[in-house]
């Protein structure tokens, strides 16, 4: 269904409704997916509503009074042409509204009057008030009738308490499958304007349920969760107007377990499967299937992946059996890896069915990054009808509370934060506790909102348009150095709300106020083509293009049609860190955006701007190709081997863009331009920077051209030390000068990024963590500074002074030579007093000889045994005495092995020490 065309086709040649105090209307609320606002009055109570439920269509509307009356012909009329799935349909009308017949007579339709349903017909309309036909009107639309039907429960909750309208009141038998329900509430009376889009769906209806007896039914005897000794689960988004949080992290408010009406039925999510085995979550489950079943004691059936539920459930006596979904369930029983049955649950559970499914997200997430776990976790397609998803994280597995049943208010709700965030900026209410404690969270669960596909999804679209209408009617604050925001604040959500609305919505780029950056106006260059290397044998690769796009500015990229299919992305920015878990902001915490090459001509565009680089997946083998850029700021950019000195002096290092890049072969230095720009020749810097990466790969024993140029990125802010490893590397911006001017470097060294370049290469089979995290790495500046710059170790760093190490050996031999404190550089000793024993070719050969080794153990100690006979064997020297005198776990054959197999190293530096 096609939700803005159904709207239309309701609303055609119709200006106003006008709902007068003769029919006093009630309010309706939206759950499902489907459904959508017809009327919403200038209060936001939404009036007539309309949705789909299997093969058919329903219009509800909030008093049967409207059903026969003349201001409202031209509607019903248009209600029925879009409720019949061919013109020559059948029209049935409940005896109860003979005037709807007369009208739509008069208007030339052919209906037969005072009959009861029929499955001749094609449309029936009746009123909400008639129990009976509930088990009848369900099935007659879910095969593909049309059901226009009409009531108001105020009336009936004033005789039977508000409470029970939802489940109780008859029309909502009928209508809560397809998500719409009438409520307890009056209607607000007045004449409402027909909107040329469509309505919004309300995001707070006071529909009257008071979950605190569901709560107390699920929660009885249950006062936590404790899965601290089981599997890492995900959190949960809760987002439904009939879900409700079950268990939360009272440090995080991110809820754990949860559940939801829906329909006739109910659902109850876990965050991961193997809780449902657990005998410390036994009660609750067991609460669970009992809340599930609602009372008809039927059967439950478990999938096949759940044999432990099953055994558990059999014990207790619970009728049960291993099946997929059939319809003689009570309750079913499933993970939530599969969506092979979604539509299939979503029956089940709206027709009075009970659904308890568990699953974690945050595997699938990693495994498929470039998809967005909202809508492609297979799990969410089932839970997001239900108002529920699990978000494609993890949060470590701990104890968690439970739900208070009589405080449930208190407690986090993704619509509750919403309404209170807009009530703040709309009417600057003050955020007070507990909404002023869940900013954090809103900030999540906005963000995996806004990536759910809007497209025909009503109660998701309506969201995403009140995100970007409270982000565009405020201004974004400026966020920087000298102005520095906290996370947790609403200045931190607008900002990286802006983002996300920024990248998902392309209506929101014409809307919002672009921050300036305080950066000066920039001219565009003309179309250039630029050559590019789309072929690459490691992991993906950044491939700079020399161009740069001011903040919510549009740039256009042109590729081959033969890259089309080749998995490349065009990335915008460079500073790759996101911030949101630091406690303070220098720059918004996510400033890069990817794209998908999918078309030759594609536009590119961020809120935030930056240098574009074209991505290469590995294995990607296209060689040189054309790829032509329109719009863009050019970037000095200078290349040693390939770039010309005088064209650097002469144009690119003026060229206007803020950032500017560096490179040789194996690097690639990001930084500010105004800090290279006084540069009058790259060359000498970068010849330093040429020898010392082959010297990296030297040390290394990998080939002396990198299957990716190593990258290092100057940031305000980064989001771990000072410096930090990866892809790029990460460092401050007042680490540049250190970078690229040569006298410091000459005298002083470049120790860090070294350090950090040495984490880029540490491996898995010689790595001890958490000993050698902070040590071996260490190796590559000594290397470095010793046989590039010509700088003793002694000097490259103040903590390899003679007499500091001689410090760290004797405490640590005075402290007992244990492991626990066999760190950082205590740690980098041993393998210093082997290199000065043995020299630097020792460790080439063996880091090549780890390369070739076909399996290598994973456990610590097993490895370190390896390390200790693959140095002797080496070396030709029994090295376990040595390794022992630092408290290695050296094996007894392993001694022994090596003691039959070559001499005692009778220069072991460490003799002295342990002879003391």
């Amino acid at each position: 269904m096609d939700s803005k065309a159904a709207y239309n086709s309701l609303v055609k040649g119709i200006d106003s409704f006008n709902f007068t105090e003769d029919c006093q209307p009630c309010e309706l609320l939206i759950t499902g997916d489907k459904a959508f606002p017809v009327v919403v009055s200038d209060n936001g109570q939404v009036l007539i509503a309309a949705s789909q439920y299997g093969k058919g269509r329903l219009v509800v509307i909030s008093h049967e009074g409207y059903l026969g009356n003349p201001r409202f012909s031209q509607f019903l009329q248009n209600a029925v042409n879009w409720l019949r799935s061919s013109p020559g349909v059948l029209i049935g009308v409940h005896n109860s509204l003979d005037p709807l017949s007369e009208l739509l007579l008069q208007a030339g339709t052919k209906v037969q009057a005072g009959v009861e349903l029929s499955d001749s017909f094609g449309v029936y309309c009746t009123d909400a008030y008639d129990y009976t036909q509930a088990e009848a009107l369900v099935p007659f639309v879910k095969r593909g009738g049309g059901l226009l039907i009409g009531g108001q429960a105020w009336h009936w909750a004033s005789q039977h308490g508000v409470d029970k309208v939802l489940f109780k009141f008859p029309g909502n038998r009928v209508t809560s499958v397809a998500g719409v329900y009438f409520t307890g509430n009056m209607g607000e009376l007045g004449t409402f304007s027909v909107l040329k889009e469509m309505p919004k769906t309300p995001l707070i209806t006071q529909h009257g349920l008071n979950v605190k007896k569901d709560l107390e039914d699920l929660l009885n005897g249950v006062v936590e969760f404790d899965i601290r000794n089981s599997s890492v689960p995900s959190p949960l988004l809760v987002h439904g107007s009939l879900a409700f949080p079950i268990g939360f992290d009272s440090y995080s408010h991110q809820s754990l377990l949860a559940a939801a009406h829906y329909g006739w039925g109910h659902v109850v999510v876990i965050p991961h499967e193997s809780y449902m085995k657990l005998p410390e979550m036994r009660t609750f489950i067991l609460n669970a299937i009992y809340w599930l079943d609602a009372g008809k004691g039927g059967l439950v059936g478990v999938g096949d992946e759940l044999q432990d539920l099953f055994a558990a459930l059999n014990q207790k006596t619970i009728p049960c059996k291993l099946t997929d979904l059939t319809d003689n369930l009570s309750v079913y029983c499933c993970t939530a890896y599969s969506a092979r049955e979604a539509e299939k649950i979503h029956e089940f559970v709206a027709e009075g069915g009970g659904l308890l499914i568990g699953g974690q997200a945050w595997v699938w997430a990693s495994r498929n990054s470039d998809q967005v776990t909202m809508f492609g976790y297979p799990g969410n397609k089932i839970l997001h009808k239900f108002g529920l998803g699990i978000l494609g994280k993890y949060v470590m597995a701990s104890k968690y509370s439970a739900v208070q049943p009589d405080n449930i208010s208190s407690y986090y709700h993704f619509r509750q934060a919403l309404f209170w965030f807009q009530q703040h900026l709309q009417k600057k209410q003050a955020l007070i506790p507990p909404y002023s404690s869940w900013l954090k969270e809103l900030l999540q669960d906005s963000t995996a909102f806004l990536k759910i596909s809007a497209q025909d999804n009503p109660s998701v679209s309506s969201i995403h348009k009140l995100l970007a209408e409270l982000i565009t009617a405020t201004s974004l604050p400026d966020v920087s150095k000298e102005n520095p925001i906290k996370t947790n604040s609403v200045e931190a959500v607008l900002i990286s709300l802006a983002t996300v609305l920024y990248n998902a919505l392309p209506e929101f780029q014409l809307l919002v106020h672009v921050p300036s950056q305080n950066l000066p106006a920039m001219p565009v260059s003309p179309p250039v083509t630029i050559q590019l290397n789309g072929s690459n044998e490691g992991p993906e690769a950044w491939r700079s293009t020399g161009f740069y796009i001011p903040p919510g500015e549009t740039a256009t990229l042109v590729f081959p049609a033969f890259a089309i299919t080749a998995n490349l992305k065009v990335q915008i920015g460079c500073h790759s860190d996101n911030l949101s878990n630091t406690n303070e902001l220098k720059r918004p915490p996510v400033v890069i955006m990817k794209f998908k090459v999918e078309t030759e001509r594609m536009k590119v565009s961020t809120l935030w701007g930056g240098l574009i680089y074209v991505l290469v997946p590995r294995k990607c083998t296209l060689g040189q190709i054309s790829v032509t850029i329109e719009g863009a700021v050019q970037a000095p950019f200078f290349k040693l081997g390939e770039t010309s000195t005088s064209d650097w002096q002469e144009t690119i290092r003026l060229y206007p863009a803020p950032w500017a890049e560096l490179a040789v072969d194996n690097v690639i230095l990001t930084v500010p331009a105004d800090s290279v720009r006084q540069i009058q020749n790259p060359e000498t810097l970068l010849s330093i920077w040429d020898l010392s990466m082959k010297a990296v790969a030297e040390l290394a024993a990998i080939p002396a051209t990198f299957p990716r140029p190593e990258r290092i990125v100057a940031d305000v802010q980064i989001s771990a030390g000072w410096m930090h490893a990866g892809y790029p590397v990460m460092v401050h911006l007042e680490s540049v000068t250190g970078m690229t001017d040569v006298q410091s470097i000459k005298t002083k060294g470049f120790w860090g990024p070294i350090h950090e370049l040495g984490h880029n290469q540490q491996q898995e089979g010689w790595e001890f963590p958490p000993h050698t995290t902070e040590a071996t790495c260490n190796l590559w500046p000594v290397y470095v500074h010793e046989t590039v710059l010509g700088i003793p170790r002694d000097k490259a760093h103040e903590a390899l002074k003679p007499e500091k190490r001689e410090e760290r050996i004797q405490n640590y031999i005075n402290n007992g030579a244990q492991l626990k404190g066999w760190n950082s550089f205590t740690a980098l000793e041993t393998y210093l007093q082997l290199q000065e024993a043995f020299g630097w070719e020792a460790f080439i050969e063996i880091f090549f000889k780890y390369q070739e080794m076909p399996y290598i153990p994973r456990d610590k100690a097993l490895k370190m045994n390896l390390w200790v006979e693959m140095f002797s064997q080496q070396v030709k020297k029994n090295l376990a005495p040595f390794f022992k005198a630092w408290g290695w776990p050296i094996e007894e054959n392993l001694s022994q092995q090596l003691a039959d197999s070559f001499p005692i190293w009778s220069e072991n530096p460490m003799e002295r020490y342990v002879s003391q």
